[in-house]
């Protein structure tokens, strides 16, 4: 199955992930986040012909899931240290960002608005009642007379422009710290 099969098997069946990850543990809006991540590697195109798109959706889900789970657990156990051996807020800590943190902030989140006002109205207007205001697709499809599926596949043109353009933030990131050893024994 290509890609564009993948995807289109995915919107058919997000319902039914969708209550898996609940069945899993998953929140409602964990849910929702996590599925989202799914259709953002999707959208990315990093996925190759698969043959069962129903076992690799399942499993695209779970893994999501499990590192969606670990990320909370490894968050809460540093709080936890944290708190352990401090007692009380530092008066020394300066919680705010730095000058170039902060600029950089502001430019990404002007680069990504920019994205989203480029995007159709219509496309514009179903990502923020979803994703801004909070409202469910059902509530949007009947509000502008669509189908759920017309609104997901607004949606998912909404996140294609942002995954682009969080791919080209992403190669602007520093390298990592630590060397990877190529086959001859040396670091790349």
């Amino acid at each position: 199955m290509t890609d564009g099969g993948l995807y289109e098997a995915f919107l058919g069946m997000r319902p039914a992930l969708h209550r898996y990850l609940q069945r899993r543990g998953a929140r409602d809006d964990e849910a929702e986040d996590i599925l989202q991540e799914v259709l953002l590697t999707l959208s990315s195109g990093k996925t190759g012909p698969v043959s069962e798109p129903g076992g690799y959706l399942y499993r695209m889900a779970t893994n999501h899931f499990l590192i969606h789970r670990r990320g909370a657990v490894r968050r809460a156990r540093r709080e936890e240290d944290w708190v352990g051996a401090h007692t009380g807020d530092p008066p020394d800590l300066d919680e705010a960002p730095s000058a170039e943190t902060s600029l950089i902030a502001r430019q990404q989140l002007a680069i990504l608005q920019s994205v989203i006002d480029r995007l159709p109205e219509r496309t514009r207007t179903i990502f923020r009642r979803f994703r801004i205001e909070g409202e469910t697709r059902p509530s949007i499809a009947s509000d502008l007379e669509i189908s759920i599926s017309a609104v997901e596949k607004h949606l998912a043109r909404a996140y294609e422009a942002i995954t682009a353009v969080r791919l080209r933030l992403d190669e602007d990131k520093p390298l990592p710290r630590h060397l990877t050893i190529g086959k001859d024994g040396h670091g790349a």
